[in-house]
């Protein structure tokens, strides 16, 4: 877990990197392929990261507030990362739900209702996003972060 402002915004990047990724590939696939081209995706790919951690920046120091809030064992870490994911991806859900009904709307339009396009939106990413935030892209993220940010704490061996 990050433990200073630079740590928590590289952390919020691998975080959105990783789930705008997996969560592009699930709504691609759900809408199809028909107007898909390598391009479109990159920048398509890019305008949502920008969003995502704009988005993860506001919703996450609220998040943390309200996981930190409830009552579990605080004295093991996997117990905060649980409560934080379950404050943080239904309202990342709800934000980026949003987004991606209105990127519908202008790429092939909304038939129906747009509350009940909203709802079945929020459903569908909902049960790609928690597990895959969970099991996927925290752990990996936590692992980079471990692996590459944060300092060693570790003494170097001298040799003598």
């Amino acid at each position: 877990m990050p433990s200073n402002k630079k740590e928590g915004i590289i952390f919020g990047l691998f975080m959105c990197f990783g789930m705008v990724l997996i969560m592009s590939v699930y709504n691609t696939t759900l809408h199809g392929f028909s107007s898909f081209t390598v391009g479109n995706a990159v920048i398509q790919f890019v305008v949502t990261l920008i969003i995502a951690f704009i988005a993860e920046s506001l919703v996450e120091p609220k998040a943390r507030k309200i996981a930190l809030s409830l009552p579990y064992d605080k004295s093991k870490e996997i117990n905060f990362i649980v409560a934080l994911a379950f404050c943080m991806v239904p309202t990342m859900v709800l934000i980026m739900s949003v987004y991606g009904l209105i990127l519908t709307a202008l790429m092939t339009g909304i038939e129906g209702s747009i509350f009940t396009a909203y709802l079945k939106t929020v459903g569908l990413n909902f049960i790609v996003a928690l597990p895959s935030q969970l099991l996927i892209v925290g752990p990996i993220s936590r692992w980079l972060l471990a692996k590459y940010i944060k300092p060693s704490t570790q003494k170097p061996e001298l040799n003598t």
